[in-house]
C-alpha cells in the first residue's frame, strides 16, 4: 500500500511523518475543530456507509488482484483521460477527475457535489471548506477497509492505536509532557569518558535521526540475544534516557563497553575516527537487529532490519569498454558516501571530462567556495582507468582500457556524506581544511527527484594528530543546537553552514510505503 494522509495514519506507532507545504495535500490537515466538517451531513443518507466502503474497496485500497485491475482500467480522468494528476472520485456520483488540473473542482461546482475522495491516499476533500476533512465515522470505515486490503495482500503492518486502558493511563499520568516548538526534550549532553568525543558526536546524530528515534521509542526491537550484550537494547535504553526529560548529562559507559566488545579495533582510550565509529556502530546494530522473517527487503542489502531500511542505498558502478562500448554494471549497498575535497592529492577540478574547471555556474572555483553539489559531481564523473588497469571485456574477450562511473541507483532515507578531510599516503599525512560552503543550499538539497533536509553535522576541530569532535543537530523544524560532549548550546544556521563539516546527515522529506 502507498502512504496515506495523516488523518488515516494518525495512530501509526512508527510515526512516519510526511511533510507537506501545499494546502491541498492530504497531509496538510492534522486537526479539525471538534465539530468537524458541517457539509458531510448531506452525504450521510440512505446506504452511505456501504457506498463509501465499496469506493474504498474498489478504487482506493484495492486489496484483491481483481479490484486492482479494475482500478487500473477504470480510474482515469473523465475530462482529459489522464491516469495521474491526483485522481479523485466524486462521492455523489460515478465520476473520476484530476485534482491537479482542477477538473474535479469543475465537476463539484457544476453539479454541487461538495465531497470527493483521493484515490491514492483515501482522504476526503470538501470543496466548500477547500480542505481535506476529518470525520470520525468516515475515518473508521477507511481504517477497516485498509486493514482488510492489507490482510488480503499478506501485509503484516497495520496502524496502531492506543487501547482504552492506555488512554486512561495517559490521562492520569502527571508527568505527561507536551511537545512545543521551543521544547528541549531529546537534548542531553554526554560525558566524555576519555577521548570518547568521537562516540558522543555519532550518538547525538543517531538519537536525532527521526525514523530511528520513532523505532526505538515505540519498543519495536525484539531481542533474541542476552540483553547485556545486545547493542540494539543499549541503544533503545539510550533513546529512553535522551527523551526522558532529564537534563543532567548522561554517562554512556555501557555503550562504550559494548562497542569495545563488538568492535575490538575501537577498544582503548586513544582518539578514534568518528566516521570509522559510525560504520562500526551501524554494522553491529545491523547484526544485532537483523530481521530473519524470510521476506526479501527492497534495499541492496536485502535486509529488513531498521538500519538497512533507513541508511542503506545502492551504489551503481558502470565500467565501459573503450573498444566495443560494452557496459558491465554492478550494484553494491552503501551506508555512506565518501567525497573528495579540493586541496587533496587527488585532482578535484574539472568536474566533468573535457572541462578546464575554470568556472562553474559563472563562479570561479578559485574563490574556495565548494558546495556539496560540486563534491557529488566530482564523485559521479566518469574516470578513465588507463592502460595500467585494463579489464577483461566480456564482449571483446580480451583486456581493454575502460572508463568507470559511479551513480546512486537507490537513494537511502538518510543520506550520510563523509568529507575526506584526513589524507594518508606514503609521502604525507595531513588534514584538509578546505571550506565547504552551503552544506547543500541552506540545509536543503534535491537529489534526483527526492528532496533532503540537513539534520546533523559532525565537525572536527584541530589537527590530524590532536583534535576534537562536536555535532550540530536540528531540533524540530528550524532550531539548531551544538553538542560538545556534556555541553549543549543554541546555535544559528550560520554557525552550522560556516562549520568545518566532516559528516553530513540528510533525511528525505517525503516517505512512501513500497
Amino acid at each position: 500500500p502507498t502512504a496515506a494522509p495523516s488523518a488515516v495514519f494518525a495512530g501509526t506507532r512508527a510515526g512516519l511523518y510526511r511533510r507537506c507545504e501545499d494546502r491541498d495535500e492530504p497531509d496538510a490537515v492534522t486537526a479539525m475543530s471538534p465539530a468537524g466538517c458541517p457539509h458531510v451531513s448531506g452525504f450521510k443518507v440512505d446506504n452511505w456507509k456501504q457506498n463509501l466502503r465499496v469506493i474504498y474497496q474498489c478504487f482506493v485500497w484495492s486489496g484483491s488482484a481483481e479490484t486492482r485491475k479494475r482500478k487500473a482500467k477504470s480510474c482515469i480522468c473523465h475530462m482529459c483521460g489522464a491516469h495521474l494528476n491526483r485522481l479523485h472520485s466524486c462521492l455523489y456520483c460515478v465520476f473520476f477527475a484530476c485534482f491537479a488540473k482542477k477538473h474535479i473542482h469543475e465537476h463539484a461546482k457544476s453539479k454541487r457535489h461538495n465531497l470527493a475522495i483521493d484515490l491514492l491516499y483515501g482522504g476526503i476533500y470538501c470543496f466548500m471548506c477547500q480542505d481535506y476533512i476529518y470525520d470520525k465515522e468516515m475515518e473508521q470505515i477507511a481504517k477497516e477497509e485498509q486493514r482488510k486490503a492489507w490482510k488480503m495482500q499478506g501485509e503484516k503492518y497495520s496502524t496502531w492505536e492506543p487501547t482504552k486502558r492506555e488512554l486512561e493511563l495517559l490521562r492520569h499520568n502527571p508527568k505527561r509532557r507536551r511537545i512545543t516548538s521551543n521544547c528541549t526534550i531529546g537534548l542531553r549532553g554526554l560525558i566524555n569518558l576519555g577521548n570518547t568525543c568521537f562516540m558522543n558526536c555519532i550518538v547525538q546524530a543517531l538519537t536525532h535521526t527521526p525514523l530511528l528515534r520513532d523505532f526505538f521509542l515505540s519498543d519495536r526491537h525484539k531481542c533474541e540475544m542476552q540483553s547485556n550484550s545486545c547493542l540494539v537494547c543499549e541503544m533503545s535504553q539510550l533513546f529512553q534516557e535522551f527523551y526522558s526529560g532529564h537534563r543532567s548529562p548522561h554517562i554512556p559507559f555501557r555503550l562504550l563497553h559494548l562497542v569495545w566488545t563488538h568492535a575490538r579495533h575501537l577498544a582503548g582510550y586513544e582518539q578514534q575516527d568518528a566516521h570509522e565509529f559510525l560504520i562500526a556502530a551501524l554494522d553491529v546494530l545491523h547484526r544485532h537487529c537483523k530481521d530473519d522473517n524470510g521476506k526479501k527487503a527492497n534495499n541492496p542489502n536485502h535486509c529488513n532490519c531498521i538500519i538497512d531500511q533507513i541508511f542503506t542505498g545502492g551504489l551503481q558502478s558502470d565500467v565501459t569498454c573503450q573498444v566495443c562500448q560494452g557496459v558491465s554494471t554492478t550494484i553494491d549497498p552503501f551506508w555512506d558516501i565518501s567525497l573528495d575535497l579540493p586541496g587533496s592529492s587527488t585532482p578535484f577540478w574539472p568536474l566533468s571530462p573535457g572541462g578546464d574547471g575554470s568556472a562553474l555556474n559563472g563562479e570561479s572555483h578559485a574563490t574556495g567556495a565548494t558546495t556539496l553539489t560540486d563534491c557529488l559531481r566530482r564523485f559521479t564523473r566518469p574516470e578513465h582507468l588507463g592502460s595500467s588497469a585494463k579489464i577483461k571485456c566480456s564482449g571483446c574477450h580480451s583486456y581493454q582500457e575502460s572508463t568507470k562511473q559511479l551513480t546512486m541507483k537507490k537513494l537511502p532515507i538518510v543520506a550520510c556524506f563523509h568529507l575526506k578531510r584526513f589524507e594518508h599516503s606514503a609521502k604525507l599525512r595531513r588534514k584538509i581544511t578546505t571550506y565547504q560552503s552551503e552544506k547543500c543550499g541552506e540545509t536543503e538539497e534535491s537529489v534526483a527527484t527526492c528532496r533532503y533536509s540537513l539534520f546533523a553535522v559532525v565537525n572536527h576541530q584541530g589537527t590530524l594528530e590532536s583534535g576534537h569532535y562536536t555535532t550540530f543537530i536540528r531540533q524540530h523544524k528550524d532550531q539548531w543546537f551544538k553538542c560538545d560532549d556534556a555541553i549543549i548550546t543554541k546555535a544559528s544556521i550560520k554557525d552550522v553552514l560556516d562549520s568545518e563539516g566532516y559528516l553530513l546527515f540528510y533525511h528525505k522529506q517525503f516517505l512512501e510505503y513500497e
